[in-house]
């Protein structure tokens, strides 16, 4: 029997490959015979570094770059075999950075993001792979492209300030001199909005109050990103209406725009990135699963990504999590074909979620559960 696993963190206890490891040695019980492929999960968003790293021995590193507010601040991301980076923008520019009257998107900056990539490309990578959740940021990714040898210029040919508001004064645009970012680097964007960068459905409108802004900032913030459009497509292609443009603060329609990236839904893109297709193609079972199952986890989460997947051949799918919440039958109904919480006992949530209890509770589910395959 052929196994593939692929199960998403349990958030404050078990990494993926922890998970799928426990997993594993309860399969190993009840059919010690059985091929188990343990596979890295996550979904584009917090954990995706930590979760692609440790599941290809990886690097993680770290750079100083400029936070959201101008502050200095400690970026980590990961190195992968095969000349791939994987980075979260929320590392440099993310909402948990900024605190008090720095939360404020008028100022914020992506500038820091753009470090991390240069980081990245002087350290190898050449395929670059970004998740955008958790911005703190609505400057249409203006402070990533002046990081990268853009410049950003006003009427008189002086540079613009960081942050959104500075873009209401943007008059031209100037492409960095070629040797910052060889040709050949490639960007693929986890993404899980359709925003368009301007409008009543945009960045500042829809994600600008969660971010500190007025509706006055909104209105003033979206004008300066309708600006920024028009003189890019002075320049290039504009994309300020392409699904996505305005995930992150328009940090989408920078990457669209200027650095031609592919904007892809973060479990597609992790998929793609750990090869999963091959792996359940030739398996007889998949298991997934992740902390929690509930109605919310058939809106785009981890683990419906990969029982979607296994649909596609045939593939039966079983689910392990640590507790169930309210409307989790929706996930039969999405491809998981039986979901088996793993608690055993009435316990503190301290020991439910100490590594050594959630491993051998996951490996005791593993281990019943497929007593029925044998």
């Amino acid at each position: 029997m052929k196994v593939v696993i692929a199960i998403d963190s349990f958030k404050g206890s078990l990494s993926s490959i922890e998970a799928g490891r426990a997993a594993k040695r309860g399969i190993h019980r009840a059919i010690p015979a059985a091929e188990c492929s343990v596979r890295p999960l996550a979904d584009g968003g917090e954990g995706t570094v930590a979760a692609l790293v440790e599941g290809f021995g990886g690097e993680l590193r770290s750079v100083e770059v400029m936070g959201p507010a101008g502050k200095p601040v400690t970026a980590r991301y990961g190195l992968l075999p095969g000349h791939i980076a994987v980075l979260e923008m929320a590392e440099a520019a993310g909402i948990t950075l900024v605190s008090g009257d720095e939360k404020n998107p008028l100022y914020t900056t992506t500038f820091g993001v753009g470090k991390m990539i240069l980081d990245a490309v002087r350290n190898g990578a050449r395929e670059l792979i970004v998740g955008i959740g958790g911005s703190a940021t609505n400057d249409g990714g203006a402070g990533m492209l002046q990081a990268l040898g853009w410049r950003l210029l006003d009427v008189d040919g002086n540079d613009l300030p960081r942050g959104g508001a500075a873009l209401a004064r943007l008059a031209k645009i100037v492409p960095p001199d070629s040797g910052l970012l060889p040709p050949d680097v490639r960007f693929r964007i986890a993404c899980d909005v359709t925003n368009p960068l301007c409008g009543p459905t945009g960045a500042s409108a829809v994600f600008g109050p969660q971010k500190g802004a007025s509706p006055e900032m909104v209105s003033e913030l979206d004008a300066a990103l309708s600006n920024f459009a028009a003189i890019t497509s002075q320049l290039t292609q504009s994309f300020h209406t392409f699904p996505g443009a305005g995930a992150a603060g328009g940090l989408g329609f920078a990457f669209k725009s200027f650095l031609k990236a592919e904007l892809v839904p973060g479990v597609d893109l992790i998929l793609q990135a750990i090869g999963l297709e091959d792996s359940v193609r030739d398996a007889d079972i998949v298991v997934t699963g992740e902390g929690r199952l509930d109605g919310q986890t058939v809106m785009g989460k981890a683990p419906i990504g990969v029982a979607r997947l296994a649909k596609k051949y045939g593939k039966r799918v079983i689910g392990f999590c640590g507790c169930v919440g309210e409307g989790v039958e929706a996930v039969n109904d999405a491809g998981i074909d039986a979901y088996f919480p793993i608690l055993r006992a009435v316990t503190s949530l301290d020991d439910a979620l100490d590594v050594r209890n959630a491993a051998e509770n996951l490996a005791a589910a593993a281990e019943q559960a497929f007593r029925l395959l044998t």
